[in-house]
């Protein structure tokens, strides 16, 4: 059995659903630790943190990744035990497979090869957190401002999320749009349905406005980032009679947006149209991070020429999908880039990651390192 597959192995028999780590920083820390890494712990609240140096000068070159993971599901749903790693057909089955503890063990194997007799040229660190499939408010977000309160800087990351759409190596991740969430109540007045004139009702009220909510282009996109898109996720009103107008409608909505717009310009505009269909409303936002990009060629060279040595693709360049930690570390100045496996089975049931891409994986983060640290 390859080292990564079996380090793999042994991190997805740990349940870690988040923000719980369940022994797995542990296990890294003791690996880590004897090859010479400076370990610190930094927990917040419930959030388990691990960081880990070595090196003394120079350039800091940074393995980011996360431990928890989302809830398996109905078990029964699953072929096999999410908590028993298992191979079967090519393939390894267990929550966090692709996303991502097959990524932390082929940092960690990738860096032992690389280490094994020679001293980095530079500093390498790993930045380990229990807290980015859930709230990602004491992990990664809080172990950064620490690092900025004590003037910490990290040069180059790679977050080893997985990236792949169908082939190890077909897509990197070189920043990531922004999330803005909105939470609107609209408030009108209860009444029967006989007497409309005696009530106001809400769902009347708010539909020209969120029409024009989600027929807007926020932005066209650029060379780098998909228009912005605005998806409403929840609606939720009335009392479950259908003679009753309801006293207020409550709406959930989404941005994905791009580096044209920021959060407080989508604010102005969503306020600009409430008001304009003169609406009574509570609005609740919560940022989940700006859109962030590395512009700067040094590591998605690195990392782009890694990949293609060990798999002979050329990887596309990409700034799809959802949020990761990478939010939190790039606005500090940090060139990042996210490489991992194949990501069409994350948060699924029968998550799974091939075997043949474990080695490969791990391959290619060993030749980044060889590159940069």
């Amino acid at each position: 059995m390859s080292a990564t597959l079996d380090l793999a192995k042994q991190l997805i028999e740990i349940p870690s659903v988040t923000p719980e780590d369940g022994g797995c920083q542990e296990l890294i820390a003791a690996r880590l630790g004897e090859l010479g890494f400076r370990l610190e712990r930094l927990p917040f609240a419930e959030v388990s943190n691990l960081w880990a140096e070595i090196g003394e000068a120079g350039p800091l070159f940074v393995f980011a990744g996360h431990t928890d993971v989302v809830p398996p599901g109905p078990l029964d749903e699953w072929s096999f035990d999410p908590y028993h790693p298992t191979e079967h057909d090519g393939f390894l089955y267990g929550r966090g497979a692709a996303d991502m503890k097959s990524s932390l063990a082929a940092m960690i194997t990738a860096t032992e090869r690389f280490l094994a007799g020679q001293a980095p040229r530079g500093r390498l660190g790993f930045l380990i957190t229990s807290d980015e499939e859930g709230q990602a408010i004491n992990g990664t977000r809080k172990v950064i401002d620490t690092f900025k309160t004590q003037g910490r800087h990290i040069d180059y990351c790679v977050v080893g999320e997985p990236s792949s759409r169908e082939t190890l190596g077909d897509t990197i991740k070189i920043g990531r749009r922004g999330s803005l969430s909105c939470k609107l109540k609209i408030i009108g007045i209860k009444g029967h349905v006989a007497y409309p004139q005696l009530a106001s009702n809400p769902i009347h009220s708010a539909l020209p406005a969120l029409n024009a909510l989600t027929s807007m282009q926020w932005d066209k996109g650029n060379e780098s980032f998909p228009p912005t898109s605005l998806q409403i996720s929840n609606i939720h009103a009335g009392v479950g009679a259908n003679n009753v107008i309801p006293a207020s409608m409550e709406i959930d909505f989404n941005l994905r947006f791009s580096t044209e717009l920021d959060a407080e310009s989508i604010k102005e505009r969503v306020a600009a149209i409430l008001n304009e269909n003169k609406l009574n409303y509570q609005i609740h936002w919560h940022l989940s991070g700006e859109p962030f990009l590395t512009c700067e060629p040094e590591l998605i060279a690195a990392v782009s020429d890694s990949v293609c040595e060990v798999t002979g693709i050329v990887p596309e360049q990409s700034t799809a999908g959802g949020t990761s930690d990478g939010r939190f570390i790039s606005p500090t100045g940090t060139q990042v880039v996210e490489f991992g496996p194949c990501n069409t089975t994350i948060h699924k049931i029968n998550e799974r990651v091939r075997i043949a891409d474990l080695d490969k994986l791990s391959a290619v983060f060993e030749a980044i390192l060889k590159k940069l640290a």
